[in-house]
């Protein structure tokens, strides 16, 4: 059998074990008041506008400052407490800075110069991607919409968020790595030549009209990269979450067979487990990577 075949099985199979336990328990009927587009709404907890532009403070920006911290107090953390024989801790953050220059930096940056002066951006952006992905599979108590009673305060309820699922996180990530390229591209070639580098070379003889398309086709390549990087992270964060979040419980509550959580659950761990371990530092690994290929592409001397 093809595994094609053995996927569709697969779901199949998956579907008459729901209709099962739907015709055994019975259902409570549809749930219309479960929202699952409400676990990514940001409510403002602190409301604030400056100059017409929301800068309210909410769910997102708890979890930005926390990956900000995180990422610049653990490194240097590190970087402060080096030992000449390192524990596990110092060796796991060897091997990511190993990662971070050789793996990220020096392959897609052969220039050693060009190298030691967007190492640190690379290696900030993979550690900030990674942190704010592994945080968003840590629940913290950050869902106002749901609170618990305790001793007459309303505590939020524990839930998963992660920056990287809004879009807005990974565009403005994306757009400054586009910007850092282009400058550099610029600084090292000049700025009407570093445009003009945009054409393979060999095209002397090429129409002017050809040249215009090719050039034209260059410029839309080079547009699209901002929305590539972006949503890639944004769409293999957001659907690790969405997975998750229904077969944690949401499918069940939606279609109100409880039951059903018997069968969901085991896949939602299945489902964390494989984000956790590789979605997450991959997603980072992706990103960082790209951006070095583009500032090694807009600082080659060829096209």
């Amino acid at each position: 059998m093809k595994r094609w075949q053995k996927v569709i099985l697969g779901f199949l199979g998956f579907g008459v074990l729901i209709a099962i336990f739907g015709l055994v328990f019975g259902s409570d009927g549809r749930n219309d008041e479960f929202a699952p587009q409400n676990e990514f709404l940001l409510e403002p907890w602190v409301a604030l506008t400056i100059g017409g532009i929301d800068m309210s403070i909410n769910r997102a920006v708890l979890y930005l400052f926390l990956a900000s911290a995180l990422t610049i107090g653990f490194m240097v953390y590190i970087a402060n407490r080096m030992q000449r024989e390192p524990n596990r801790v110092q060796m796991a953050v060897e091997l990511a800075y190993d990662l971070t220059r050789d793996n990220i930096t020096r392959t897609n940056l052969p220039d050693e110069k060009l190298a030691l002066r967007w190492f640190p951006f690379l290696a900030a952006l993979f550690f900030f991607i990674w942190f704010s992905n592994m945080l968003g599979y840590l629940p913290l108590p950050t869902n106002t919409e749901h609170t618990v009673d305790v001793f007459g305060v309303n505590v939020p309820t524990f839930a998963i968020y992660a920056t990287t699922a809004n879009i807005s996180i990974p565009l403005v990530l994306a757009l400054v790595s586009t910007g850092i390229y282009h400058f550099e591209g610029i600084r090292t070639k000049g700025f009407f030549p570093y445009f003009a580098s945009w054409l393979p070379s060999g095209l002397e003889s090429m129409p002017a009209p050809a040249k215009a398309g090719i050039f034209l086709i260059e410029t839309i390549s080079h547009l699209v990269r901002p929305i590539s990087l972006s949503v890639r992270l944004f769409a293999n964060i957001l659907a690790g979450h969405l997975l998750i979040l229904f077969m944690g419980g949401g499918l069940a509550v939606i279609l109100g067979l409880a039951a059903l959580g018997v069968l969901t659950f085991p896949a939602a761990l299945v489902f964390f487990l494989f984000e956790i371990g590789l979605v997450a530092t991959l997603q980072a690994f992706i990103f960082a990577t790209l951006t070095a290929i583009y500032i090694g592409g807009a600082t080659a001397e060829s096209h």
